[in-house]
């Protein structure tokens, strides 16, 4: 008659390690995709402030006939971002009449961590 004894086998134990490994992994695989997913998401939307913060200076920009001059061009090197770029390109359209003068302002903004460029356009219309 044979005494059974109290423990696992190394068959139990290492089976166990095995399912436990795969746990782990998938744990830290879900793990990272949701810190990139976040750090993504986060430049994006820092991408999108650059784009707001210039619509916005533009929109209140007091002379309607300095805006080519004074926004059209290109930035680099954000203090908190300085790994990303924003253009700001203005083009007139319509005619130099009141009633049919625009200027189209987009801005993009662009750098590594983004998905795809930020951009928005806005029209102003002479005074």
């Amino acid at each position: 008659m044979r005494r059974r004894r109290a423990g696992f086998t190394l068959v139990e134990v290492m089976l166990a390690l095995v399912i436990l490994s795969v746990v782990v992994l998938g744990v830290g695989a879900a793990t990272a995709r949701f810190l990139q997913v976040v750090t993504t998401s986060e430049r994006s939307s820092a991408a999108l402030q650059l784009v707001n913060d210039r619509l916005e200076i533009v929109r209140l920009h007091p002379d309607y006939s300095t805006l080519d001059s004074t926004f059209a061009g290109e930035e680099a090197g954000f203090p908190s971002l300085p790994d990303l770029r924003r253009v700001t390109q203005v083009v007139r359209f319509g005619g130099t009449g009141q009633a049919t003068d625009f200027k189209r302002v987009t801005v993009t903004v662009s750098g590594p961590g983004l998905l795809a460029p930020v951009a928005r356009t806005v029209t102003v219309a002479a005074p």
